[in-house]
């Protein structure tokens, strides 16, 4: 193993025990509060279901912006898909809707491409101006199309609701963990601790999955590989950290920036192709601001697809878990609790171990303990309200993922970096 690879693999490792960690205490906070759902396999498999329309959608913001382009226009990209899905899908099957979901979140895209690349306009204005456009233009063509006497409403469609698919993609269960008897289940089913809990999560992600699934979960890898292992993600993410640079050796800075924020577009319409699928027919509204928050998982990613799919199936897991069980929620208490003070105890850790000799050392020294002290408060606040909190009224518990979308964004804030030139407007020949 040579010097140069041994970062690499000491990430990797980090990860692998940075998961083993969040797992561990799952089954700790699960065996504590005796809330077996917390680690069941239905939550994972719903938290797996509801993660993907959000990490498609953080795709799709990851491709416009490494190269330079805000894309808050998902939202609206993300209605444009389900829209066309559910149109399509009841005609022609759910091939035609896959399509169909694809080509109209790609149209949104080349909208915010010739706005924002070809005319200048300002990156949030255009995106603002297509989430107002996807909802209206979806709510007319569903007046036009589903009225009453139209062939569509006697299929069953509505002014808000289309017609149910003509047919639905199917379903895999991966080999491995699928095949003879369900032991998956049946250790799940003896509660004992870690076993258990591993047995649950595993046959969460394995079994009945969707093939839509299994396209956006491979997505994720494949996008890293384009972007930062191949010479056309190069030129995209200098056009996204500085064009005219790129220019300057010969990159099509304008092509570039309108292929990925069509790719972003497409990418958000998948997502709405999904919430088709699993509904099995178009419901106004039924995207619910999972576009905003795929943005949201892309900046606690920090512009990294790996990074992406972590925030992803964090806002996953949270709406699988208020969805399906309620009364779990408050275990999120302990849950942050204890990771609090893991944190606090690592944070004391690195600061008994560096030394603190300089004046920058010594103020980011007592920035470290103003940090560890706010963590403490945290850690005495969640296990008050774990300890006397019951259960959480259902409006609190319906909120909980918006919340979770906001504490991820302000403690991630402190660590994002997006590349230079994101929303930055460009011209040919001009220098910023």
């Amino acid at each position: 193993m040579s010097v140069l690879d041994a970062p690499r693999i000491r990430k990797y490792h980090l990860t692998l025990i940075a998961v083993a960690v969040l797992i561990l205490v799952l089954a700790l906070v699960r065996v504590v509060t005796g809330k077996v759902d917390i680690t069941s396999s239905g939550i994972f498999q719903a938290a797996l279901v509801l993660a993907v329309p959000i990490g498609l959608a953080g795709l799709g913001g990851l491709w416009a912006e490494r190269a330079g382009v805000v894309n808050i226009g998902l939202e609206g990209m993300m209605v444009l898909g389900t829209w066309f899905a559910g149109w399509a899908g009841y005609q022609w099957g759910w091939q035609a809707a896959l399509v169909a979901g694809l080509a109209a979140g790609a149209i949104g895209g080349l909208l915010h491409a010739i706005a924002t690349v070809g005319f200048g306009v300002d990156h949030i204005i255009s995106g603002v101006a297509i989430n107002l456009l996807g909802p209206g233009v979806t709510r007319f063509l569903s007046e036009a199309l589903y009225a009453e006497g139209t062939p569509a409403a006697e299929a069953g469609a509505g002014i808000t609701t289309s017609p149910a698919l003509a047919s639905r993609p199917p379903e895999v269960s991966l080999p491995l963990f699928s095949s003879g008897p369900d032991v998956l289940g049946a250790l799940e089913n003896t509660h004992w601790f870690l076993v258990s809990d591993v047995a649950g999560i595993l046959r969460g992600l394995t079994h009945n999955v969707g093939l839509l699934v299994i396209v956006a979960v491979a997505l994720i890898p494949l996008t890293y590989v384009v972007l930062w292992r191949t010479a056309f993600g190069l030129r995209l993410r200098s056009a996204g950290e500085n064009p005219w640079a790129a220019e300057s050796l010969g990159v099509n800075v304008y092509l570039t920036k309108y292929i990925a924020t069509v790719i972003s577009g497409a990418l958000a319409g998948l997502g709405g192709v999904f919430l088709v699928f699993f509904t099995t027919k178009y419901v106004e509204g039924q995207t619910g601001g999972r576009g905003f928050i795929g943005l949201a998982a892309m900046i606690f990613g920090n512009w990294r697809p790996g990074g992406l799919a972590a925030g992803a199936s964090l806002f996953g897991y949270a709406d699988g878990l208020q969805l399906r069980s309620s009364a779990a929620v408050t275990s999120f208490f302990l849950f942050g609790a204890i990771l609090l003070l893991l944190y606090v105890g690592n944070r004391i850790r690195r600061l008994l171990s560096s030394s603190r000799e300089t004046a920058a050392a010594a103020v980011a020294g007592a920035r470290d303990y103003t940090v560890m002290a706010f963590a403490a408060m945290g850690v005495v606040v969640l296990m008050w309200l774990w300890m006397t909190v019951d259960r959480l009224p259902n409006e609190f518990v319906f909120i909980t993922p918006h919340v979770l979308t906001l504490l991820v964004l302000l403690v991630a804030s402190q660590r994002l970096r997006m590349p230079k030139a994101d929303g930055v407007r460009y011209r040919r020949g001009e220098q910023h």
